[in-house]
């Protein structure tokens, strides 16, 4: 907790990290109660527990007790039928929040009895479904990070049949979300990027407080690197980042407004600020700025000289605003102090934005200011995946993104459509039959591997039966299509990577890796991929494959379940 302390004492703006008495404002009781909960396993949201279910599931769960049925011991599989945001790849994200669901799994009896108030049910079913816990349950999962695909298990549960079907809405739940956020940014970050900064602004567009929380996390998990959250940078130890608003501008209506003209150099003398930046004002021909402005920006200065970074188009971009913040940062710099740059939040990004750099590296070369050409310059303003494309074929001059509403709310997308799937029961594989191809299942208990070229990039994902043996280095391999016979491929890898690993048997078997080690882990996966499966304009499909063995069991299971129609 030591550790936590020390970097809650870290703020940044914009990608530059200050020291700031945030701990000293801040209760160190509720960091302490934060590591604490950590430490217990407990979900970030205390909604999340036994009762966060559809009522079907505790019928279902009814229905198996009433037959005994309810110990037969079964196998699901979380996966997903589609990518979104019409690309070809997603992000998996959420295995830790639903570790700790599955390990607090229980009805406790302030739960039985608020249940009890709503629903009618046996007196003894109600003691049963007081007796259920996790510790006959295991499961099979991929790692938080990992990029994946279409039909693939995420997350292989099994165990007793009706607690692995409680199970099943709180673990989509805690999966479709994440998953479609962490993709998101990941999108972003690829539109955007290696080089620039990426920030989440989100929190009050988002769908409610817990998504805000989410959003910002698995944000970051996927390639940001900050939100403005300050609630969300403490919880999960994030980057915590933003300046001022439209309304700290317009709260100032002249020079008269500031209670003070002086400021602090860096080597501790009090000098008149306000002439500084008049002499500036002068030299440069700019009295009729907004004054106002000029003011909202002296004041800001003179409480962060170290951070000095400004909303410039609450009323003239480059008529007043870009000018109003070269006086104010030119007069910083005189004094010792290094400013860091601007806001964009309206107009024409991409112009304003050239036109603003340009200014940057014409003052510096004049004033013989080395970093001023490399102000930062960050955008705002309903920015998503195809404004950013749309921008860089403008060669904007942004150094970093503040994006909000289209992340946070996935607002191409809002929702991934993970399911889950009995898979098998009793030993016995089971399959999920429809008119729709689309939503036919993969049957039995597989195993996953991923398959790689001798370039070392993933070609397939290759699902086999538990009991075939696993695919080997060199050897020529069938992978088959799932539902078209005519596509199959020969693949012969360099490398066989099993994809699905023991993370519970009773209790949690795993440590929790922190966000930046999933983020580094999103980045390595996406940097490996082959570039056509994740362009943005028609990408190519990454192939998921069947074993010859298992396509056979599949196709004669589908067969045999499909009642045979008589014409007469």
């Amino acid at each position: 907790c030591s550790q936590s302390l020390q970097y809650y004492g870290s703020f940044s703006v914009f990608g530059v990290d200050t020291t700031t008495s945030f701990v000293r404002e801040t209760d160190a009781s509720l960091i302490f109660a934060m590591a604490e909960a950590k430490a217990s396993m407990k979900n970030s949201n205390p909604f999340v527990n036994a009762m966060l279910t559809d009522l079907y599931q505790v019928s279902m769960a009814y229905a198996y007790w009433t037959i005994n049925k309810h110990e037969d011991h079964a196998v699901f599989d979380l996966f997903f039928r589609k990518n979104p945001f019409k690309g070809e790849f997603t992000i998996f994200a959420g295995l830790e929040e639903c570790l700790k669901f599955v390990e607090n799994f229980k009805f406790t009896p302030e739960m039985l009895e608020k249940m009890k108030k709503k629903f009618t049910w046996p007196e003894k079913f109600w003691t049963w479904l007081g007796t259920l816990d996790s510790k006959g349950v295991t499961i099979y999962a991929i790692e938080e990070g990992t990029v994946v695909f279409p039909r693939i298990p995420l997350i292989r549960i099994e165990g007793p049949l009706a607690v692995c079907q409680l199970l099943e809405t709180t673990l989509l739940c805690l999966v479709n979300y994440p998953s479609l956020v962490c993709t998101n940014a990941a999108r972003h970050r690829i539109a955007a990027g290696e080089e620039k900064t990426l920030l989440e602004f989100g929190l009050r567009r988002a769908q409610g407080p817990d998504g805000a929380m989410s959003a910002s996390r698995y944000a970051v998990m996927g390639g940001f690197d900050g939100t403005s959250n300050v609630a969300a940078a403490i919880e999960y130890g994030l980057g915590c980042k933003g300046t001022h608003a439209h309304s700290f501008v317009t709260a100032f209506l002249s020079l008269k407004d500031l209670k003070t003209s002086e400021i602090l150099t860096k080597d501790g003398k009090t000098v008149d600020f306000v002439a500084k930046v008049q002499a500036w004002r002068t030299k440069y021909g700019r009295e009729l700025t907004n004054e106002g402005e000029l003011a909202a920006f002296i004041a800001f200065a003179q409480a962060f000289p170290d951070r000095f970074l400004a909303l410039v188009d609450t009323y003239d971009t480059l008529e007043s605003g870009l000018w109003n913040f070269i006086c104010v940062a030119l007069a910083l710099n005189e004094i010792g102090y290094k400013p860091v740059g601007i806001r964009l939040d309206s107009g024409d990004l991409a112009y304003f934005s050239i036109e603003c750099r340009k200014k940057f590296i014409k003052i510096g070369k004049e004033q013989k200011i080395d970093y001023f050409s490399k102000l930062n310059i960050v955008a705002s303003n309903s920015l998503s995946e195809e404004v950013i494309y749309d921008l860089n074929n403008q060669k904007h001059q942004i150094d970093s993104f503040g994006v909000g509403t289209n992340l946070v709310t996935c607002k191409t997308q809002p929702a991934l459509g993970c399911v889950y799937k009995l898979v098998s029961i009793g030993g016995k594989p089971r399959i999920k039959i429809s008119q729709e191809v689309a939503k036919v299942t993969i049957p039995a208990r597989k195993n996953l591997y991923r398959l790689y070229n001798k370039e070392g990039k993933p070609v397939i994902d290759l699902l086999k039966g538990s009991e075939e043996k696993a695919p080997k280095v060199g050897e020529r391999i069938l992978c088959r299509h799932p539902f078209n016979a005519q596509k199959r491929v020969i693949c012969i890898p360099s490398k066989v990577e099993p994809l699905l690993k023991k993370v519970f048997e009773g209790k949690t078997l795993i440590k929790f890796p922190d966000i930046k080690t999933i983020r580094d882990r999103v980045k390595a996966q996406l940097k490996h991929m082959r570039e056509d499966h994740l362009r943005r304009l028609n990408p190519t499909p990454y192939k998921v494959s069947l074993s010859s063995e298992l396509y056979t069991f599949m196709h004669k299971l589908w067969q045999e379940g499909v009642p045979l129609s008589e014409i007469s």
